[in-house]
């Protein structure tokens, strides 16, 4: 790590904040003569690449700078007043709990941007298209960095105008419906939020999430922190998305631009679990604890109902589309990410956290792959896939093959990858919850996650079997020989592949930044 002194650090939060914004902006604007490249559109991309490469950068410097020996401190703090008559102020920073969410933020868009570099979705003018993944960028990063309840609601609904974009302009079949009905979901799902965060300020005298941290909920009285909870925790469930909540999001994915299957799994979703461990966790408390039974209760229905989902997805003659299944997949994992907050203590919760971080980077992977699958074939329907002597990726496109199967693996949780440590702590979080919570209900959680765990393996590993196995020379619908990775997928997949393989042969570098953190959040601010 190196010293970077604390009025840089402040520099770096702010500039990370602020330059998506620029940039989405100056993505608008006529390109410079010499700096047109091979056409306006060219330009256009080169430059959103430019922005999010220079944000990762800036990123990449924030981690360096963060001082790892005291995590659970809030760094690179900004806290200045914007409306008074509220009391609601521009505070931000960033702890343990924060950094690695806002830094996997960062990479995955740039990958993103680098991917669209070289396979732009079809649709409309590229301008639009980058600066709306820009303020798509900043809405999520503000997202993870801010303080204020207020600005962190302005930051949760900034993504959704991009997002419906994003589908409905460039995505695929039944797009259109599949944008009405995520905003129509999260729109919702937010009024609701909105009138919960309401409640805690307006009651506690601040929307500061610092101080009201520290308070632990003392201002709120039992039954406004109830209510505080089932408000805030419907708008996050949506998001997150809790079944049965869910409902919007296999047509999302199904619908969306391959770029935007990855940020939706890899960071949308996070916003909803950071929320609930950012605010309710440490600001509701008492409400938390009457609902925590319930929320575990919704989570293990979830890893059940997705897993089951997808096996029924994955059977021979369903007609089951692999991106959709990846999205089915998507709520059995953050039921994992739900099941480890639901219960209330350290082990749990950072289980939650590091779910969080290893299911944005394989699922990220996963929607690269099954994109590039649909580029190749024209379709990402399992049985044209597999057809009568599967895909063969193993003998066709072998390296590609090999990633599939590698992001399979690690998806179900195979140890020594990513995927093993949030599910196996959010595990042995429900086999001892938090005092006041009722063991025996959380040890059937437990045993319940657990079937899941079983269910995953086998799905997954039918997915692997019928689209990479298969005889190569046999008669099918696709060619003998597939374009194998291209150097920009190479580019854009293989860190997402290093850090899935680092962060499962070495857990502490996550853990380590989480740990102090949520111990003090726990405590109410005391670490």
């Amino acid at each position: 790590m190196i010293d970077i002194s604390p009025s840089v650090m402040q520099f770096l939060l702010a500039f990370i904040l602020a330059a998506p914004l620029i940039g989405a902006a100056a993505a608008l604007l006529p390109a410079p003569p010499g700096l047109k490249g091979k056409s306006p559109e060219h330009a256009v991309l080169r430059h959103g690449v430019t922005v999010t490469a220079v944000i990762l950068a800036a990123a990449i410097a924030l981690t360096l700078g963060f001082d790892h020996d005291t995590p659970a401190r809030f760094q690179a703090t900004t806290d200045i007043s914007w409306i008074q008559a509220l009391n609601v102020r521009i505070h931000l920073g960033i702890d343990g709990i924060s950094l690695p969410l806002l830094l996997m933020t960062a990479l995955l868009f740039f990958l993103c941007a680098l991917y669209s570099y070289y396979k732009l979705p079809q649709g409309p003018s590229p301008k639009a298209f980058v600066a709306l993944l820009l303020v798509l960028e900043a809405g999520t990063l503000a997202t993870f960095a801010v303080l204020d309840l207020l600005l962190f609601f302005l930051a949760f609904e900034m993504v959704l105008i991009p997002m419906y974009f994003l589908i409905a302009r460039w995505g695929g079949a039944q797009r259109q419906a599949a944008a009405w009905k995520f905003i129509l979901f999260t729109l919702l799902g937010s009024v609701v939020m909105l009138l919960g965060l309401l409640l805690i300020g307006l009651n506690s005298g601040t929307f500061d999430m610092v101080a009201l941290a520290s308070d632990n909920g003392r201002e709120l009285t039992h039954t406004t922190q109830i209510l505080a909870v089932l408000a805030i925790g419907i708008g996050l469930a949506v998001k997150t998305p809790m079944w049965p909540l869910h409902s919007w999001l296999p047509d999302a994915h199904t619908a969306a631009p391959t770029v935007g299957s990855v940020l939706l799994a890899g960071v949308l979703l996070k916003m909803g679990t950071y929320g609930f461990v950012r605010i309710l966790l440490p600001i509701t408390p008492g409400g938390m604890q009457t609902f925590a039974p319930y929320l575990g209760a919704f989570a293990a229905i979830g890893i059940v109902y997705g897993s089951l989902a997808c096996l029924a997805l994955a059977r021979k003659g369903n007609k089951g589309d692999l991106k959709r299944l990846i999205a089915y997949s998507s709520v059995g994992h953050m039921g994992f990410v739900l099941l480890g907050i639901a219960t209330m203590t350290p082990t749990g919760v950072n289980g939650a956290l590091f779910a969080n971080i290893a299911h944005g980077l394989i699922t990220g992977l996963l929607f690269f792959l099954v994109g590039a699958l649909k580029d190749r074939y024209g379709t990402a329907d399992l049985d044209t896939l597999a057809g009568a002597t599967g895909a063969a990726l193993y003998g066709r496109a072998p390296r590609l093959g090999a990633f599939l199967a590698f992001a399979a693996v690690a998806s179900l949780g195979l140890p020594g990858l990513a995927g093993f440590w949030g599910e196996m702590l959010a595990l042995f979080g429900a086999f001892d919850p938090a005092e006041g919570l009722s063991r025996p209900a959380f040890l059937t959680y437990m045993a319940i996650g657990g079937l899941g765990t079983l269910l995953t393996a086998g799905y997954l590993l039918i997915v692997v079997r019928r689209v990479c196995m298969g005889d190569p020379k046999a008669k099918s619908a696709a060619p003998a020989a597939l374009p194998d990775i291209q150097h920009y997928e190479f580019a854009a997949w293989t860190p997402l592949v290093a850090l899935t393989v680092l962060a499962g042969l070495w857990p502490a570098v996550l853990l380590g930044l989480t740990d102090p953190a949520v111990q003090k959040l726990l405590a109410g601010g005391n670490s």
